[in-house]
């Protein structure tokens, strides 16, 4: 084996100042040159490497065919590189759009999150209301029952069979009580699938380096109301604050 020449910054330097003052149109010939000859010092490796395996002799291929063998492959990594680039392009595009969509949910919920938990106290108030409302029905409908029921204990006739309907009644609005038992169930579901996207929400932003790194993402935001709707905010929960009572607008009309 040759052993091979060790160049010197020194030659290096010196090589690249005469390329430099070498005629272009020269320049470009001798590196075609040097190029030829690699080729067909790759060539006769080929060969050789051919003829020691003992096999049939490989057919000898011209410079020509090497050249478009090597044309052929470069080809080949360069579309497998357009289509990687493609799918990198999508990829982005598809992590862009999550981001927009992320930060229009947090443009919505607000800077930490105000308004996804007030939804799930507006959802806590509706199950505490008609627990209420629900307690209220039956204590009526219990004074109902025990009055009719001793009605009819001092009645006759069709008097006492009035009463007797009434009861039935009585035992009517008991059954139907019952929607409160079931709406609380399925409205704390609902509660707790909102806190379950909440979390996954500020997980996914933490993975993007925290609300810092959606600081330039342009988010979809919400119509404004405008006129009267802006003003129907509906009903206002406990820990609202600064906020007119039913004493106030009575005292309004008084």
């Amino acid at each position: 084996m040759s052993a091979i020449k060790r160049g010197f910054r020194a030659e290096q330097a010196v090589r690249l100042k005469n390329e430099a003052e070498e005629d272009p149109q020269a320049l470009e010939d001798r590196r075609h040159r040097q190029l030829m000859n690699e080729l067909a010092v790759l060539r006769k490796l080929i060969m050789s490497g051919a003829g020691q395996g003992g096999g049939a002799q490989a057919p000898a291929l011209s410079q020509e065919d090497i050249s478009a063998k090597i044309m052929e492959e470069f080809r080949a990594e360069l579309s497998e590189a357009a289509k990687l680039k493609s799918e990198l392009d999508t990829i982005y595009e598809a992590i862009a759009q999550t981001k927009k969509e992320i930060a229009a949910l947090h443009e919505t919920t607000g800077s930490e999150g105000e308004e996804m938990h007030r939804v799930t106290n507006e959802l806590d108030a509706v199950v505490t209301g008609t627990e209420g409302a629900t307690e209220t029905i039956l204590s009526a409908a219990e004074f109902i029952d025990e009055t009719a029921n001793t009605l009819s204990a001092h009645l006759e006739g069709r008097d006492q069979d009035m009463a007797s309907d009434i009861q039935e009644k009585v035992v009517q609005i008991f059954e139907a009580c019952n929607f409160q038992d079931l709406t609380g169930q399925r409205i704390t579901k609902v509660v707790g699938t909102l806190r379950f996207i909440e979390d996954r929400i500020t997980e996914m932003m933490d993975i993007w380096g925290g609300i810092e790194s959606f600081n330039d993402v342009e988010a979809v935001k919400r119509e404004e109301r405008v006129g009267d709707e802006a003003l129907l905010n509906g009903p206002a929960l406990e820990e609202d604050m600064d906020v007119a009572t039913q004493d106030d607008i009575d005292a309004l009309f008084a």
